[in-house]
């Protein structure tokens, strides 16, 4: 099969290099080294994706773990968190800026585990979601700037609460991996008030 040059794609290559040229407190020390080969495939699959005209490839437990998973780092707080996280993951679609996203501080084996969870409605109230059983931390993106990479731009939202994603079946490895991220809702918040008898009494 004939490779494409990588030459020929200089705004992919621009791209990395920026990675590359990140401030110093943005970047994750990282004791697992890959090799040239893996960072070639690596850069081989973006390029794949950005040629790619036709329907979205199904989703692998790889690609979400790479996009979605992150670790204690940059302050979730942090104003270009999206802006930081979204270039250094390569978060893009078919050379377009992604009009949201999320990034959640968690294990992906637990993530996984929540397409077993009971169904919620959606954020759009159409489709099921499932619902984690527990509250996540994590950081919601949303695009306010240009729509062609490299210029995209966020603004970042730090948040706690239920983690929404949708499932879908992976036929390699015969069980149900998360496909998307749909929301991330924060719990109610409940009213209490201390009455005569000196009780906390919350209300719903």
């Amino acid at each position: 099969m004939m490779r494409t040059p990588i030459t020929t794609y200089p705004l992919l290559l621009l791209l990395l290099l920026q990675q590359l040229l990140q401030p110093v407190q943005f970047q994750e020390v990282d004791t697992d080294f890959d090799s040239p080969e893996d960072k070639m495939e690596e850069f081989r699959e973006y390029l794949e994706e950005f040629r790619r005209t036709g329907p979205t490839r199904p989703p692998t437990k790889e690609k979400v773990e790479r996009r979605v998973i992150i670790e204690p780092g940059m302050p979730l707080y942090h104003r270009d968190y999206c802006n930081e996280e979204i270039m250094r993951k390569n978060v893009y679609h078919k050379q377009r800026c992604v009009t949201e996203h999320y990034f959640l501080l968690m294990q992906y084996d637990e993530l996984e585990k929540i397409c077993y969870n009971r169904f919620v409605p959606c954020k759009n109230g159409v489709r099921k979601c499932n619902r984690s059983k527990g509250l996540v931390e994590g950081v919601y993106c949303n695009l306010t700037e240009a729509f062609k990479i490299p210029r995209c731009k966020y603004k970042s939202f730090y948040r706690r609460g239920y983690v929404l994603i949708t499932c879908a079946w992976q036929n390699e490895i015969h069980k149900l991996i998360p496909h998307t991220i749909n929301d991330l809702v924060e719990p109610p918040k409940h009213r209490s008030f201390l009455n005569e008898d000196g009780v906390f009494v919350i209300l719903p």
